[in-house]
């Protein structure tokens, strides 16, 4: 019937352009001839309707009660208080209704900050938090890509009572679950391709739980935890296009990308252990002689912005739980580079990075920037002036390898991927504050910093009333059309530390008296310096071969990283390419430790260091044998098998050998 009409149409049409003079048509042609309808047009639209995940951080206050002695949590920036920063993860589920409406549901968990510890007001006993969660409704209204809503729902939470001895030292905890009730209000906006960025406010009341302490013996106290949170988080919705209107007209509007921001994660899981190894006698800092096997996990966030043309914000959350084994004392090169000095049971949340960096371009050749961590995607000049203020690491800017840095994805031993007689300045997680200035050539390169120290040895309090300065020196070259670099640097850190020497004098002159007791009265301004030497070169496609050399005066206490005073290491990594695995990797390498003679006399008089302390000793260089091959499990995900022998561990040929066998999850995007 259709084709019927438009073949008469076609006829009247014909007969009407030779009633006007125009050219005959062919009317069988034009009549079988298709003629396209165009489809209504449909306005995109944003769907808020899916399943998404993601991460928070943010900022508490409250209260416990009366009574309740909380600990300070660092605020950083704020006032600490009984959560201080708080960081976490969150999932849910949206549904836009036609109305526009958007019903949802999420669940989150959050983690609070570590101990100010100058805030600390010494007490019987301290209350704290190990977690909180909720369990909400959300309803809001979509206006496009902008969501305002309320919600409201279920909320719990551990607190842990830790109970002191009359110094302060926890002697004993108990922790309580509690249930309540949340509410609150935010507004979520979408930010480019599958990304939501929200800021949002909860009141949550867990009700109370009284803490019996009669065995302390202290009197009952009722925890009464009411907090305050205003959260910023980051969304991810797990799919493109709703399933349920995938094959209609209206297709979700696809918000692009922006290169002036990107967004990267990681988390890593080390397992460690090792059997039991000889020990005929063990002081406050052994690696117990039973053998051991503890975890560390971290899982964090590299949020990256573009403020302008060569100038960039960075932030990286992170949470961390776990210790090393032996509670991460026992060996100078140390095991685990994940391995924080300041544990913990449950994670708790640091702002380990925030810096401002600003690249001054000089023009000439450029080069491509890829998108990566802490690195937004662009080009640059490689003639260039970079300048970078904030909390980082030293590593990120000074003594860099190709082969061996990285304990997530290379050798875990401390004395492995870094240059380990640099005491480089950092708090109790390896992060300090300062400044970087770099001038870039094509062929070197040279950097100097200025940091933060801590305010005492193993301190998680840093101050620039001293300092640490450094100064690196790169050169890049070629051999037999093979890279290479070799990298020059020295240090002197001025910090509040005790001479050993000084430290010894006095114990020689009152016998009745601890080591350890004389030395922390004896700190005052003192410096220490030194230097190291980082070669890489490949001498192969993909097979790289890196050493590294360095050594301080070794007179005065280390005050952040590790006690070791001379080091050498050497090693060799071959990518998976031979043998039709080309995202694995194989890797062996060795390092020697060393003491100064002050630093040795100072151990074997009973003294500890920042790791290590037998209470006595029988001196010989620490050696280590490390070993491990990467298996690419995914673009994602690696899994690392990890070996290390350790003769003389703390220095001590009285003890051991120790083996540590290592396993390693580790995943990034």
């Amino acid at each position: 019937m259709t084709q019927t009409i438009r073949r008469i149409t076609i006829v009247k049409v014909a007969v009407a352009g030779l009633a006007l003079g125009a050219p005959p048509l062919d009317l069988a042609r034009a009549a079988d001839a298709v003629v396209p309808v165009k489809a209504p047009r449909v306005a995109p639209v944003f769907d808020w309707s899916g399943l998404y995940i993601g991460g928070h951080v943010g900022y508490g206050g409250g209260s416990f009660g009366p009574g309740t002695n909380p600990l300070p949590q660092q605020g950083i920036f704020f006032p600490s208080t009984i959560t201080g920063l708080i960081g976490g993860y969150q999932a849910g589920y949206n549904l836009q209704l036609p109305s526009k409406w958007v019903l949802g549901v999420e669940a989150d968990i959050s983690f609070t900050s570590t101990l100010d510890r100058p805030k600390l007001v010494p007490a019987p006993f301290n209350t704290t938090f190990d977690h909180f969660g909720t369990a909400r409704g959300r309803i809001g209204y979509a206006f496009g890509t902008v969501l305002p809503y309320v919600t409201g729902g279920a909320a719990w939470g551990r607190t842990r009572v830790d109970l002191n001895d009359a110094t302060g030292d926890i002697v004993g905890n108990k922790s309580r679950m509690h249930l309540g009730w949340v509410a609150g209000a935010g507004v979520e906006v979408a930010v480019g391709g599958n990304w939501t960025g929200k800021v949002e406010y909860n009141y949550i009341d867990l009700g109370a739980r009284t803490y019996g302490l009669g065995d302390a013996p202290l009197p009952d106290v009722a925890v009464d935890p009411t907090i305050h949170t205003v959260k910023v988080g980051l969304n991810y919705r797990l799919w493109d296009t709703p399933p349920w209107i995938g094959n209609t007209a209206i297709k979700p509007l696809a918000l692009p990308e922006s290169t002036n921001w990107n967004v990267h994660g990681q988390t890593t899981l080390i397992t460690q252990g090792y059997p039991s190894f000889r020990a005929p006698y063990q002081g406050p800092n052994s690696l117990p002689g039973i053998g051991r096997t503890r975890q560390t996990w971290t899982v964090g966030a590299f949020l990256g912005w573009r403020l302008w043309d060569g100038g960039e914000l960075y932030f990286n959350p992170e949470l961390a739980q776990g210790f090393g084994i032996g509670g991460t004392l026992g060996l100078a090169g140390f095991s685990n580079g994940e391995a924080q000095k300041g544990g913990a049971e449950y994670p708790e949340f640091r702002a380990q990075r925030y810096f401002f960096r600003q690249t001054f371009g000089l023009g000439g050749e450029q080069e491509d920037v890829a998108d990566a961590a802490n690195q937004l995607p662009g080009k640059r000049d490689i003639n260039r002036v970079t300048v970078t203020v904030g909390r980082f690491a030293v590593g990120d800017y000074f003594d860099g390898n190709s082969y061996a840095k990285d304990p997530r994805a290379d050798f875990m031993n401390w004395a492995m991927w870094s240059s380990a007689a640099y005491d480089f300045p950092a708090d109790l997680p390896g992060f300090t504050r300062g400044a970087v200035v770099e001038l870039n050539r094509k062929d070197w390169a040279i950097r100097a910093g200025f940091f933060q120290v801590p305010s005492q040895p193993n301190s998680d309090v840093l101050t620039f009333k001293t300092g640490g300065a450094v100064v690196e020196f790169e050169e890049r070259h070629t051999i037999l059309n093979q890279p290479g670099k070799l990298r020059v640097g020295v240090f002197a850190n001025r910090g509040n530390t005790a001479n050993y020497r000084n430290a010894l004098g006095i114990s020689a002159a009152n016998p009745g008296i601890d080591i350890n007791d004389i030395a922390p009265g004896t700190r005052r301004e003192r410096s220490k310096y030194g230097f190291y030497v980082n070669a890489e070169q490949q001498i192969a496609t993909d097979v790289g071969i890196f050493a590294r050399a360095s050594w301080n005066d070794g007179q005065n206490e280390i005050l952040s990283f590790t006690d070791i005073d001379r080091s050498v290491s050497s090693g060799l990594s071959i990518k998976g390419s031979y043998w039709g695995r080309p995202a694995d990797t194989f890797a062996l390498g060795g390092a020697i430790n060393g003491l100064s003679g002050a630093h040795r006399d100072f151990l074997a008089a009973g003294g500890k260091g920042l790791l290590i302390g037998d209470g006595r000793l029988n001196y010989g260089t620490e050696r280590i044998l490390e070993t491990y091959y990467a298996l690419a499990l995914s673009k994602a995900f690696t899994f690392t098998a990890d070996y290390q022998l350790i003769t003389n561990p703390a220095y001590n040929a009285d003890r051991g050998p120790v083996s540590i066998f290592s396993g390693r999850l580790h995943g990034e995007f």
